[in-house]
């Protein structure tokens, strides 16, 4: 899968590194173990600073999992905004799952972050709605239309991260499988919303 983010420099971190020095060991320890085994003294260890650094930055363990998740929504809303039809649409939101698996494990646990935070709640906002506006105008009710493609690319973003799909996918393009999927549910994509002139 694609790196979770650029390497990081060989030298130590120096003050102006300190947060993002944090964030990074987190998302190394949700990648691999994931958002249950965050402690802040052994990311703290592990970013080469001192044991008060990441709750300088983060306050508490809660504080620190919002800002990855608010940085997770904004990473998404930039792939999605690029979108060209629905069905790009979730296939993006697939490929921004598989090159961010730590961010995506955190994003949707309501549970673990801070529900009242601003910039939680106006990132979360902004992926949301880029969803509803791209069903907008496919079905008469337009919230059960934003649920299902939702749930279809998320669905199939959880069952791929969590390898339930390895078996299924026998080695296919995820990308290309989740693709495939859709066609299989709603039919081939209309190139062209003209009307026939030949009638």
């Amino acid at each position: 899968m694609p790196a979770e983010r650029p390497a990081r420099p060989e030298r130590p971190y120096h003050h102006g590194d300190l947060r993002r020095a944090v964030l990074n060991a987190a998302l190394d320890v949700i990648a691999a173990e994931g958002p249950s085994a965050l402690s802040l003294r052994d990311l703290a260890r592990r970013a080469g600073v001192s044991h008060a650094a990441p709750a300088h930055h983060f306050k508490d363990r809660s504080g620190l999992l919002t800002a990855i998740a608010t940085e997770g929504h904004g990473l998404l809303s930039a792939v999605l905004g690029e979108a060209e039809d629905l069905r790009d649409l979730g296939v993006r939101y697939v490929r921004f799952a598989a090159a961010h698996p730590a961010h995506f494990q955190v994003m949707f646990r309501p549970e673990l972050l801070r529900p009242d935070d601003p910039g939680l709640l106006a990132a979360r906002e902004q992926t949301r709605s880029m969803l509803r506006t791209a069903v907008e105008g496919r079905a008469d009710d337009p919230v059960i239309a934003f649920t299902a493609a939702w749930s279809m690319a998320h669905g199939f973003a959880t069952l791929l991260l969590s390898h339930n799909l390895d078996g299924l996918l026998d080695g296919r393009n995820p990308e290309a499988a989740f693709g495939a999927l859709t066609s299989v549910m709603f039919g081939p994509v209309r190139r062209s919303s003209q009307p026939d002139e030949r009638k």
